[in-house]
């Protein structure tokens, strides 16, 4: 066995039993110290796969921030772990009849699938040969040179949606104490203070 077959299988590995622990784990924060590890691995396999841009993004993107932030929110958060325990028990045997499900179609996928004839050259004329020219410089240049238009719009399109997602949800509730930042600068200091002459013994 290679060092490449030998890197392959333990990262697959380590990617696959990470996961099934992420979801039999009983500690939520266990399951998300196993995500960051299935991330991990996962990028593992795409650096030995020649995609190390998309390799790095999901250890910055992933493990960086979102894993970062499941953590805080699981550690921060007041959960009842025996009611999440009592429904876990209670939907077990759909969970696992969906589970069943998945497998039998990833086994009929894999079962029947077969590489095109001129699959390696469609790949070959996507992007240069990684001896040309790298990963992430030909990957930059299909984004911001062939497709810049496209990439723009899309990063437009989600701007548009981030901001009416909070229009959305914005909701401006009368019991509720919000700071006003332009009066409480142009308030005069006249009229904020209010000086009481308080006789001996009289009290407020």
């Amino acid at each position: 066995m290679t060092v490449f077959s030998f890197a392959f299988y333990m990262f697959a590995v380590s990617t696959v039993a990470s996961g099934l622990m992420v979801t039999l784990s009983r500690n939520p924060v266990h399951s998300v110290l196993w995500l960051i590890l299935a991330f991990l691995s996962t990028s593992g396999l795409f650096v030995m796969l020649g995609a190390e841009f998309v390799a790095m993004l999901l250890v910055i993107v992933y493990v960086g921030a979102v894993a970062v932030l499941f953590l805080f929110v699981v550690m921060m958060l007041d959960i009842d772990f025996a009611a999440l325990k009592g429904e876990l028990a209670r939907y077990m045997p759909l969970g696992l009849l969906i589970g069943v499900v998945l497998l039998m179609q990833v086994a009929i996928g894999v079962g029947v699938w077969t590489a095109a004839d001129g699959a390696e050259g469609l790949r070959q004329a996507v992007a240069p040969a990684p001896t040309e020219m790298e990963n992430t410089r030909a990957l930059g240049m299909i984004l911001y040179d062939r497709y810049f238009l496209l990439f723009q719009l899309s990063g437009l399109i989600l701007l548009v949606a981030m901001i009416g997602a909070i229009l959305l949800t914005l909701r401006h509730r009368k019991d509720v104490k919000r700071q006003n930042v332009l009066q409480q600068m142009w308030r005069d200091p006249a009229k904020a203070m209010e000086l009481k002459d308080v006789k001996p013994g009289q009290g407020l």
